[in-house]
């Protein structure tokens, strides 16, 4: 059918012919309905989501000792195991996109998840912490690469009268996955009794750990940053030399292989699935677009598909003429005016990390076991901050509909700035002096803490994301959009990198009081920041966007 298709370029092309075109191609295979479609390209980002989140279960059984099944990490190793992830992902994103445009979405997608696949089964199969991290990085290359394909695939394969909410949907799906990993670690954690070990022998004698089968968090709260009496040093000398018979540190394995199930499911079902028509056309495979689109268009509620397609022929050679004047990163570097909005943007971009999100789903149990709570508890509790986020996202679709960015975005960071310094509070004057006094805090701490991350949550992913990610979208000029949004993109993954990276060595060593307080204060600075120089596109078309622009930083 490709062979056909190059007998008639798209360049000039009148509408009968295309008419002629579409009564000649029969469909490329079966029916799709655009819910199958989204149904299954989301799983892409239900992965996403999935694989992010299920870490944050995952940790607590992954510091236990070697001899009980885990990995025995430090601070510095759990924050490596976020970190390589992101890494992967900043430069999954950075490749994704431009080898979705050479093979196509769906040939992507088909890649992808052969790549979560293996980085699901490698890292539950991972004997060691250096083998982890390299399979950590796998699985970034995928999360990262469906976040540039995955939306562009609906965007380009749904009809446009509900074109906007499947996109959103697909947001949805990132979220809800997050949510489906916390459920799961929960029921997988209670099932297993929690972090269970044996301890046969202390020759130490240091008196510091009972004999027998406990809960693993009589050895964690031996920290000094849990209120402990050994230094992170002293701790893991300690359980080295503990004669330790049995652990359950496994479980966490079971909580990563689950990783390779949607990755399954997404590889039988895009397999089933027709490419984007959008691609083909980018392609001038004429015939193979419009085989596809008869696979996933009803003509009684989407209109006639010559319509369609003259449409996608004509926004094709705007796109051609566009590319024609296309620039690069030297260009704009070399450019004040689009110099200054680059630096606009990623500053944008950087917002969306330094709200400290990701701080909360990875590490919201071990923040809340600092707390005092117990680790298996704590992994419960993470379920509530994967609802709020699901709900803060639904809520997020009606709020950028309603008000304008700047209102929604100034106004989330302010709420963030105020829930970290509630947290950075909680710590400082409930739970650091009975840390400091070597007893336990007060209950009815790490539950404040936790009602003020599951606010936390609520506010972020109800604003945040939607106006960075829409606003991204929006202030690059057309000639240069590509370049300019890859690079905010790429920085705002670099900066997750390394807040993710530095958290859990922040956490051990300056305590949750001043780990929050940097956090809250910086995002009631950037508040003021925005107050400042944010711009406004709320209402305008992308022509008087660019205009402003252009105006505002000449």
């Amino acid at each position: 059918m490709s062979q056909t298709s190059s007998d008639l370029s798209l360049r000039g092309i009148t509408k009968d012919q295309i008419r002629q075109a579409v009564a000649e191609t029969p469909p490329s295979g079966k029916h799709r309905g655009i819910g199958a479609v989204a149904a299954v390209a989301t799983l892409g980002s239900l992965l996403f989501g999935y694989d992010t989140g299920v870490i944050s279960g995952a940790l607590p059984y992954m510091y236990m000792p070697h001899d009980a099944a885990g990995l025995q990490l430090t601070s510095g190793q759990e924050g490596a195991i976020g970190g390589t992830l992101l890494i992967g992902a900043a430069l999954g994103a950075l490749f994704g996109g431009r080898l979705s445009d050479r093979y196509g979405r769906r040939h992507n997608i088909t890649i992808l998840a052969i790549v979560f696949l293996l980085g699901a089964l490698g890292t539950a199969t991972a004997p060691n912490i250096w083998l982890m991290y390299v399979a950590r990085f796998i699985l970034g290359l995928a999360v990262g690469g469906a976040s540039a394909t995955v939306p562009v695939y609906l965007a380009e394969t749904a009809p446009k009268r509900i074109r906007g909410s499947i996109v959103a949907i697909d947001q949805l799906m990132i979220v809800t996955g997050q949510l489906l990993a916390f459920a799961m670690n929960a029921a997988i954690s209670a099932a297993r009794g929690g972090p269970r070990i044996t301890v046969e022998a202390d020759p130490s004698g240091s008196g510091l750990v009972s004999l027998g089968e406990q809960s693993f968090d009589n050895l964690a709260h031996l920290q000094a940053s849990q209120g402990g009496p050994l230094s992170s040093a002293e701790y893991h000398e300690f359980l080295n030399q503990l004669v330790i018979s049995h652990g359950n540190g496994e479980t966490w394995r079971y909580m990563l292989v689950l990783c390779s199930i949607p990755a399954v499911a997404l590889w039988i079902g895009i397999r089933l699935m027709p490419e984007s028509s959008r691609w083909y056309v980018a392609k001038e495979r004429l015939y193979d677009a419009i085989g596809s689109l008869k696979r996933v268009r009803d003509e009684s509620k989407d209109g006639p598909l010559e319509d369609e397609l003259m449409e996608i022929a004509e926004a094709r050679q705007h796109e051609l003429e566009i590319q024609s004047k296309r620039l690069g990163l030297g260009y704009v570097w070399s450019t004040p005016w689009l110099r200054k909005l680059m630096f606009v943007g990623i500053f944008l971009a950087i917002v969306n990390q330094t709200t400290g999100v990701n701080t909360v789903m990875y590490y919201a149990p071990k923040v809340l076991e600092y707390a005092g709570m117990s680790s298996s508890s704590a992994i419960i509790a993470q379920v509530a901050n994967g609802v709020m986020s699901v709900i803060g996202s639904a809520i997020g679709i009606w709020l950028i509909m309603r008000f304008r960015r700047r209102q929604i975005l100034i106004a989330d960071v302010t709420g963030v700035g105020i829930c970290l310094l509630g947290i950075a509070a909680t710590f400082t004057l409930f739970i650091a002096p009975h840390m400091d006094n070597g007893t336990r805090p007060p209950s009815w701490a790490a539950f404040l803490i936790l009602g003020l991350m599951s606010v936390f949550m609520l506010i972020v992913q109800s604003s945040n994301g939607t106006v960075v990610w829409t606003m991204l979208g929006e202030i690059f000029p057309a000639n240069v959009r590509g370049i300019m949004n890859g690079t905010a993109v790429f920085c705002m993954w670099i900066a997750n990198a390394i807040i993710t990276w530095t958290f859990p060595h922040m956490m051990e060593t300056l305590g949750g009081g001043i780990t929050y307080t940097i956090y809250g204060v910086l995002n009631l600075v950037i508040a003021l920041i925005l107050l400042k120089m944010m711009p406004e596109t709320s209402g305008k078309s992308l022509e008087q966007i660019e205009h402003e622009m252009e105006e505002r930083y000449s």
